[in-house]
């Protein structure tokens, strides 16, 4: 089962942090160019909040609030949940079925070290599979 640090060496660090007091429309843009579904909520140095897509839409679009001037403190998911890079796969789609999430930090201690979606950790449970699949289909033919 891969660990998540395996998973985090294939690709560059996902660290799209903001302050409390950036506007939504601010988010919504940088979610979009970096084409990321959620963006860290940082103040003082410290993990305070995330925004995601499902934010956008259950605490902005829904109740017709200004993204203009809507500060992501107002909006933003609180109880947060992390993993450690040391951490299997599953435990991770564990957590975040849990939470009902999408996205999940990574820290090592209060270092906040990347972030993973479930897109992420699906990707990388079907490259395992496929690999498998090859081991047994060349065990089969004798190779």
């Amino acid at each position: 089962m891969a660990k998540l640090s395996e998973i985090l060496k294939r690709r560059s660090p996902l660290l799209n942090m903001l302050t409390p007091e950036t506007p939504v429309a601010d988010a919504v843009r940088i979610m979009n160019e970096r084409q990321v579904g959620a963006v860290l909520i940082g103040e003082s140095g410290h993990l305070v909040g995330i925004f995601s897509e499902r934010d956008l839409l259950r605490r902005v679009v829904a109740p017709g609030l200004p993204v203009q001037s809507t500060p992501l403190r107002e909006v933003m998911t609180r109880s947060l949940i992390t993993a450690e890079p040391g951490e299997d796969r599953m435990s991770a789609i564990r957590k975040m079925h849990r939470a009902g999430c999408r996205h999940l930090p990574i820290a090592v201690g209060d270092e906040l070290i990347d972030t993973v979606s479930i897109r992420d950790l699906l990707f990388a449970e079907i490259e395992e599979r496929e690999g498998e699949i090859e081991e047994l289909k060349r065990y089969i033919q004798g190779q």
